[in-house]
């Protein structure tokens, strides 16, 4: 059985005088060398760090519809640099596709080898730890904005209880009352009350 391999490269814009072409010509030497049939070349020159990069979506939308059976990029850090987190969610993606993946550089990131569940086992790791990492530096921006007095939360609003009251008085239905008074359909009804 043919393998369908697709190829992605990326250079960022900020990557002065870097060339997709110098990763695209050894993943097709790789490629050529493993047997696999090369069905798409997908090229980002964009920055790795957000996922809206036109070839990232529609390599994608080609696995999605099994248009190949191996994705086989330079190095993990083309694909994404986003976060472990969110590249574990690439790779899982590609995955829940029927689609395999290769990093050229990085031998042991391989879901065709026998280092799969171990690699993703590890990236899983990470990924929990960086999430554990942002929410304790959330928890201690929090801590020192309360420490300097600023207030946290959304802003209490002034209700008039009487207002909300001769106005349901008058039949009018919360949601009017709110949108009258600027206020949310539930301020309005612990008001009247």
């Amino acid at each position: 059985m043919t393998v369908r391999v697709a190829l992605y490269s990326r250079v960022s814009t900020r990557d002065k005088g870097q060339d997709a072409e110098n990763q695209l010509v050894q993943l097709r030497e790789f490629a050529a060398k493993q047997g696999w049939t090369i069905v798409a070349e997908y090229v980002d020159h964009a920055s790795g760090s957000k996922s809206d990069r036109e070839a990232f979506q529609q390599m994608f939308a080609d696995g999605a519809k099994r248009k190949f059976d191996v994705l086989l990029f330079w190095s993990l850090d083309r694909l994404s640099r986003e976060g472990v987190l969110e590249t574990l969610q690439h790779l899982n993606r590609l995955t829940s596709y029927g689609i395999g993946y290769r990093s050229y550089t990085e031998q042991y990131l391989d879901s065709c080898g026998m280092f799969k569940d171990a690699i993703i086992g590890i990236l899983s790791t990470l990924a929990k730890q960086e999430r554990t990492r942002i929410s304790e530096r959330v928890r201690a921006g929090l801590a020192v904005a309360r420490a300097k007095g600023k207030r946290l939360g959304r802003p209490t609003v002034a209700v008039n209880a009487a207002t909300v009251r001769l106005l349901r008085a008058q039949g009018l239905s919360y949601a009017t009352i709110a949108r009258q008074m600027g206020i949310s359909v539930g301020a309005a009804f612990r008001a009247s009350k």
